[in-house]
């Protein structure tokens, strides 16, 4: 070792999510982006689902105890720089995390996952109410989609982008820092995401004629704290984060993965075409 590499310190990120048994969500998408920028990436596992690019057929929670163990286990070790949640499923495993993160310092992605892209549901009642009260406000970054902003606040989904930037100012006058508002589920040509707290930006890319989009929203978030990790502010990591993911969708259909909603393509700077 030189001397320029001595003091040097590996950017690290945790995700505790859910694992998608396809690959394409999840943990697995989690670990994938964090790796593809640049970020090492520990991971804490809340349910194990069984599922594929068509369907999840089942999900089994993991404890409370062994949630809270596993966050204990990599906190109390590993320099973390960033942490993103995302599948909980139960209230219990909510609790778990909320308390296992309780007085540590870490900027926090929140994805509030509540659908997968098949259209299984991912979420019982009681726990979004549980990660609204319990979680939402120690959120450093918010990400919902349309739906699930509206479903945080129990609202009708946003129509028009005045009433989604309206749900996201009122989600981050729940404590959230920031909050990105994923335009994915509004019609147009082009894409856009609003990221309102602090400042207000807008990032726009266009529309991509794909099916293969499983896992959009794990890959933006875990890129998100793959940028707080590496001590990005927020909208730079979110800029980031959203161009990457232009040119994962873009390169999507260049993998040939299930028969469904395939994923994106989480390498596509570094395989070849």
């Amino acid at each position: 070792m030189g001397e320029d590499d001595l003091g040097k310190q590996t950017a690290i990120a945790l995700t505790i999510a859910g694992s998608d048994s396809g690959g394409g969500a999840g943990i697995q998408a989690d670990l994938k982006s964090f790796s593809a920028l640049g970020v090492y990436g520990a991971s804490v596992l809340t349910a194990i689902t069984a599922q594929n690019t068509r369907a999840v057929t089942l999900v089994e929670p993991v404890s409370p105890t062994m949630i809270r163990a596993q966050i204990d286990a990599v906190l109390d070790d590993l320099a973390v720089g960033a942490v993103k949640i995302g599948m909980l499923g139960t209230a219990e495993a909510t609790v778990a995390v909320a308390e296992a993160l309780s007085g540590r310092d870490l900027p926090i992605v929140l994805d509030p996952v509540m659908i997968a892209k098949s259209g299984d549901r991912l979420i019982r009642d009681d726990a979004i109410a549980a990660l609204r009260e319990l979680l939402l406000p120690r959120a450093t970054v918010l990400t919902p989609n349309l739906p699930e902003a509206a479903r945080l606040l129990g609202r009708m989904v946003a129509s028009d982008p005045t009433e989604a930037e309206a749900q996201g100012r009122a989600l981050a006058a729940l404590g959230a820092d920031w909050v990105l508002m994923k335009g994915g589920h509004a019609a147009g040509d082009d894409c856009t995401d609003l990221l309102v707290g602090a400042e207000r930006h807008e990032f726009t890319a266009p529309r991509i004629a794909t099916k293969n989009t499983h896992g959009t929203g794990c890959t933006l978030s875990s890129a998100i704290a793959a940028g707080l990790a590496q001590g990005l502010a927020v909208p730079a990591a979110v800029a980031r984060a959203h161009d990457w993911l232009h040119g994962a969708i873009l390169a999507a259909d260049r993998l040939d993965v299930g028969s469904g909603h395939g994923p994106v393509h989480h390498f596509h700077q570094w395989w070849p075409e």
